[in-house]
């Protein structure tokens, strides 16, 4: 087939298929050629995802201030929440631990579901009282009832000392107008407690550690006097569930025939 054959055959081509769409009016040549020069796979071809074609770098920023986040391992928490929420590629998010903050950039609707999500994630942790209840006896004999109270929250941990400082000569050197000094470090005694809270399927995992020292008569050691000191401790690791009193054992105070019963019992306090 010649040239002229070709592009003869093509302007028919053209021609039948405008007639067939319905497009009335005389077909001249040009209209013809027109028609040929549209790619035919057009309607074939992919189109971009808007999502990704549009410049992030214009969508508007919002600053959302935490409210009820305490440090920055709970608003470290929180970011990685909204992260696994929405598209890395067009959404980015921050934290500013200076002003406790979290920055986004991202759509309007992004932002507004964001906010959305900090209104039910964002709200202060609940608050429990932890009561140790300090029963001393001796032989048998109850000689009175402490309570000691404690603020805890998940996650967090709380220290009550209650008792003295006891000095502890350490060391001596001459100073420079020739005399002795003695340096000192204090010890505290009486009761110490230290504990840390943590949720738990069935209840609460408290870490809890009950010291009672007490400092006697002293002892003449390469020529000071120091105090010595007699020390019971009760530690370790249990469930519990609020309301419940819960027995963590007994502390023998060394020397004597008397000991301490230790319960504990949480409550919350909002």
């Amino acid at each position: 087939m010649n040239i002229k054959t070709k592009t003869a055959s093509r302007t028919l081509w053209s021609a039948t298929l405008i007639a067939v769409l319905g497009i009335s009016g005389t077909v001249s040549l040009a209209a013809a050629q027109a028609v040929n020069a549209f790619p035919r796979a057009e309607s074939q071809m992919p189109k971009a995802d808007a999502d990704y074609s549009r410049n992030i770098n214009l969508d508007p920023v919002k600053t959302f201030y935490l409210k009820a986040s305490s440090g920055v391992n709970d608003a470290n928490e929180t970011v990685a929440a909204l992260r696994q929420m929405f598209d890395p590629f067009s959404t980015k998010i921050y934290l500013v631990p200076s002003i406790n903050a979290i920055v986004m950039r991202g759509t309007p609707e992004s932002l507004v579901t964001a906010q959305k999500i900090l209104n039910e994630i964002d709200r202060p942790k609940r608050v429990y009282r932890l009561i140790y209840t300090i029963t001393e006896s001796d032989s048998g004999k109850r000689l009175g009832i402490q309570h000691f109270s404690l603020a805890l929250v998940p996650g967090g941990r709380t220290a009550l000392k209650n008792g003295s400082k006891v000095p502890v000569a350490t060391g001596s050197f001459t100073s420079s107008n020739s005399s002795q000094q003695t340096q000192f470090t204090y010890l505290d005694v009486g009761l110490n407690f230290d504990a840390s809270l943590d949720e738990a399927s069935n209840g609460f995992k408290l870490k809890s550690k009950v010291e009672q020292s007490s400092a006697t008569e002293d002892k003449l050691i390469s020529g000071v006097q120091e105090p010595l000191v007699r020390q019971s401790v009760l530690e370790g690791t249990l469930f519990l569930t609020p309301g419940k009193p819960l027995m963590l054992g007994s502390l023998d105070i060394a020397g004597s025939t008397r000991h301490l019963d230790v319960e504990v019992t949480l409550e919350p306090m909002n």
